[in-house]
C-alpha cells in the first residue's frame, strides 16, 4: 500500500498494490494492522456504507457533529471527485479543502478524519462508492454545508449543473454551520 499525504496532512490518499494479469486482478482493499502501521492512525470501524448514483449527482457536503466519523472512501465502480473540509476551528487548514479522483480504474482511497465535512461529485455515467466510517450513523447528529459556499470555493469539475438532494440544497455556510473546536 502506498501512502500519499495531503496538502492538509492529515487527510490521507492510499493506493493498494493490485496483483492484476490475464485472469483480472486481486488486491487488498483494507488491512486494519497495514492501515494502522502505514498510516498511524488506530481506525475502528464500525459501519460501511454503499452508495450509487448518477452521473452529476453531487452529495455533501456531509458530517456529525455529534458521533463524528472519519471516513476510509473509496469508488468501486465509475469516478467521483471526492472532497474533504478541515471544519475544525482550531486548525491550521480551517476551512481549506482537498479533492481527488476516486475510480473503480484507480483503487485509490481516501482517508476523512473527524472534523472533516465531506462530499463527491460523480464524474462517470454511474457510480458507486463504498466507505467505512468510525462510528455509527446519528441523524441528530447529521449536518451539511452547501456544496458552493464562496468562502470554500471548492473547484468541482462540473460540466452540467448538479443534482443534489433537498438536504444538500439547504446545506448552511461554514460561516453559520455546527463545526468542531
Amino acid at each position: 500500500m502506498s501512502i500519499t499525504r495531503t496538502k492538509i496532512p492529515e487527510v490521507i490518499q492510499l493506493e493498494p498494490k493490485v496483483f492484476a494479469d490475464d485472469r483480472g486482478f486481486f488486491f487488498e482493499a483494507y488491512n486494519q494492522q497495514k492501515f494502522t502501521q502505514e498510516t498511524g492512525i488506530a481506525a475502528n470501524f464500525v459501519q460501511d456504507n454503499h452508495s450509487f448514483s448518477k452521473q452529476n449527482v453531487l452529495r455533501g457536503l456531509h458530517y456529525q457533529i455529534q458521533q463524528p466519523q472519519g471516513k476510509l472512501v473509496r469508488a468501486i465502480a465509475g469516478t467521483i471527485f471526492d472532497v474533504a473540509v478541515d471544519i475544525r476551528k482550531s486548525s491550521p487548514t480551517f476551512g481549506k479543502w482537498v479533492g481527488y479522483e476516486l475510480s473503480a480504474e484507480n483503487k485509490r482511497l481516501l482517508w476523512i478524519p473527524i472534523g472533516f465535512a465531506h462530499g463527491f461529485l460523480v464524474l462517470s455515467e454511474t457510480a458507486e462508492v463504498l466507505y467505512k466510517t468510525t462510528d455509527y450513523y446519528a441523524p441528530q447528529g447529521d449536518r451539511t454545508i452547501v456544496w458552493n459556499d464562496p468562502d470554500l470555493a471548492i473547484d468541482w469539475p462540473l460540466n452540467a449543473p448538479p443534482i443534489l438532494s433537498a438536504k444538500d440544497q439547504a446545506g448552511k455556510s461554514l460561516r453559520t454551520a455546527d463545526i468542531f473546536d
